[in-house]
């Protein structure tokens, strides 16, 4: 019996999914081979993040992450995961103005294939969401600790701890509803303050380190998966260790190489012993002449 395929997510059913109260599972990947885990695992959305700056290239936060870049990994999460809504997330100073907002969510459309787009900010950003929107082109934004932003906040740091602060989260959260956008992510926002803004809107909210009462939740992959390991948020939640795996593995194909047992006749190429036979003499010939 064929397996049926995977039918992708829509944006009137991510949209529904506030009324129906399904919780929606976000994870954030960075390759073909992550994506296809993602989509072979049933996750609703994969999100390619500009996180990937970090855990992909190994720079120390998300601003080195270019449109080549995300363009690049993008089609590459297409390929993995062709039948999963994927999100593309827009990387720092693209989209600083309308004009070149427009230019790059069209390319995350057009040359990566993507369901929709993400920049960050809420009010400050407004005017630019709700040109994504008027475009017709799919758009969700992130707020709370927004990574672009992260000087601005003295490092990676709690949003929303105060009642002036969260009312701006909420004010922000608002914003991106009446620009259009048919969901948003809260990073880094207390539990309570994001179950409490989030029964304000209509949209979905989409969480990470913002406890459970948003309507659904994202992890990246490399870290939920004990990919990447440089550090681990306290939100992360290790649902396996495969950089553990991953370096025992090499472990023992070093000490097999060095030892000579690999590779062995399992894991080698045979050849019919008559044509090796005569090989060996014309290389006997040929050292003679």
């Amino acid at each position: 019996m064929k397996e049926a395929v995977k039918k992708r997510r829509t944006i009137p059913e991510i949209r529904e999914s506030k009324k129906t109260g399904e919780k929606l599972a976000y994870t954030s990947v960075l390759d073909y081979t992550s994506a296809k885990w993602a989509e072979a695992a049933d996750v609703d959305v994969c999100v390619v993040g500009d996180s990937l700056a970090m855990t992909a290239h190994g720079h120390p936060n998300t601003i080195p992450a270019t449109m080549d870049m995300m363009v690049l990994h993008s089609q590459a999460v297409r390929r993995g995961a062709p039948n999963t809504f994927v999100l593309g997330c827009m990387p720092y100073q693209s989209y600083h103005t309308a004009e070149l907002a427009l230019t790059n969510a069209t390319r995350f459309m057009q040359e990566a294939g993507c369901d929709a787009v993400k920049p960050q900010g809420g009010r400050s950003q407004a005017h630019i969401l709700k040109a994504l929107v008027d475009a017709g082109i799919p758009t969700a934004s992130h707020i709370g600790l927004t990574p672009h932003t992260v000087a601005m906040f003295g490092g990676f740091r709690i949003q929303g701890k105060t009642a002036d602060a969260a009312m701006k989260i909420l004010e922000d959260a608002l914003a991106i509803q009446d620009a259009g956008c048919f969901m948003l992510e809260f990073e880094a926002v207390p539990a309570k303050i994001a179950a409490a803004i989030s029964a304000e809107l209509e949209i979905p909210t989409i969480g990470i380190g913002a406890g459970a009462g948003t309507d659904g939740q994202i992890l990246l992959s490399y870290d939920l998966l004990g990919v990447f390991v440089d550090f681990k948020p306290k939100f992360t939640k290790r649902y396996a260790n495969l950089t553990e795996v991953a370096v025992n593995g090499l472990r023992q194909y070093v000490a097999e190489v060095k030892a000579g047992t690999f590779p062995d006749g399992d894991h080698s190429y045979g050849v019919d012993e008559r044509e090796y036979e005569r090989f060996l003499g014309m290389v006997e010939k040929r050292r003679q002449q």
